[in-house]
Parts: C-alpha cells; sequence; structure tokens
C-alpha cells in the first residue's frame, strides 16, 4: 500500500493509508470481523500494535482498551495474579475525529497525540456492537533483554498467562 490508497475491509468499510507502518491493524480489522461473524460473546485480541503504547506504559506494562468494564476488570484481575503488567487506558470517543477521512469512511492512523487510544478506537470500528471486548497492545511487554540464557529469542510470551487464568475463571462459571 502507499499513502493516499484506499483499501476496503472484508465489511465494506474503506480505509485510507495515511501511515504505511500501520499495517497490522489493517490485518487484525479483518480478523475482528471475521471473529464477529462467528457470533462469539466475548473477543480479546493481543498485538504489538503501537510504540505509542512503550512510550505511555514503557516496557513492563501493557495497555488495555475494552468495551466492557466487567471483562476489563476481569482481565485486569488476571494480569495482578499472574505477574504481568496491565494497565486500563481510555477508549476516548472524542478522539475518533482523527480518524476522520474525506475519501474513506476512517483513516488507518489518527494524530500522534493519543496514537494508542486511536488505534484501539480503530480496531473497535470493525467488531459487531453486541461482543464484549478488549484489546491488549504488549508492543512494550512481547519483549526482553533479560534473561537471554534462558531465552535466546527474547520473547516473552506476555498475555498468555492472562488470558489462560481467565479462561479458566470462566470454565467455573
Amino acid at each position: 500500500v502507499h499513502p493516499g490508497d484506499v483499501v476496503t475491509a472484508s465489511n465494506g468499510k474503506t480505509i485510507e493509508i495515511n501511515n504505511t507502518d500501520a499495517e497490522g491493524r489493517l490485518t487484525l480489522a479483518d480478523a475482528l470481523i471475521y471473529a464477529s461473524n462467528l457470533k462469539p460473546k466475548t473477543i480479546i485480541d493481543l498485538a504489538t500494535l503501537t510504540g505509542a503504547c512503550v512510550v505511555a506504559l514503557g516496557n513492563d506494562v501493557a495497555g488495555m482498551w475494552s468495551n466492557d468494564s466487567k471483562l476489563a476488570k476481569e482481565l485486569l484481575d488476571c494480569a495482578s495474579e499472574c505477574g504481568e503488567g496491565l494497565w486500563q487506558m481510555p477508549l476516548q470517543k472524542s478522539y475518533q475525529d482523527g480518524l476522520k477521512s474525506h475519501i474513506a469512511d476512517l483513516k488507518n492512523t489518527g494524530p500522534r497525540a493519543g496514537g494508542s487510544i486511536t488505534a484501539a478506537l480503530f480496531l473497535e470500528e470493525f467488531l459487531d456492537n453486541n461482543i464484549n471486548w478488549a484489546h491488549i497492545d504488549i508492543a512494550g511487554t512481547c519483549w526482553t533483554d533479560k534473561n537471554k540464557g534462558i531465552n535466546p529469542s527474547g520473547a516473552t510470551g506476555y498475555g498468555v498467562r492472562t488470558l489462560v487464568k481467565w479462561i479458566k475463571s470462566k470454565e467455573r462459571i
């Protein structure tokens, strides 16, 4: 893709490309559409979505956005119990203006300020409104330089413990 291109998501929404480095969210948008079509009660996605989240929270805490306060609390509790840093960020609706496009339904990135928030708002555009959703940005937490001898790749597997704990808590219900 090139700046100024307009692509169409699988649900028919058009997206103006204004940042070619934000291509992953295009794929994730289509994945959220696909998952929404399966009509689950809840969707949780983890992605290394934004450098802005790293700037905001550093390398030890992931950002989380959710359209459901109960789901957000459950995930925060599970992350805390597992020792994974997680911080709930706002889905500030006024920031949606930064995604407006003159040639498409929306742009793939908003302004620099609040970049991780506008990225989450972008993703939310591709969900069925009846689905509880949480997005966890693991850009800062997915790699580490610590313990290179044990894990030479540096990959942390961040979020897996939280999700397993959350899934197990649902099995008891």
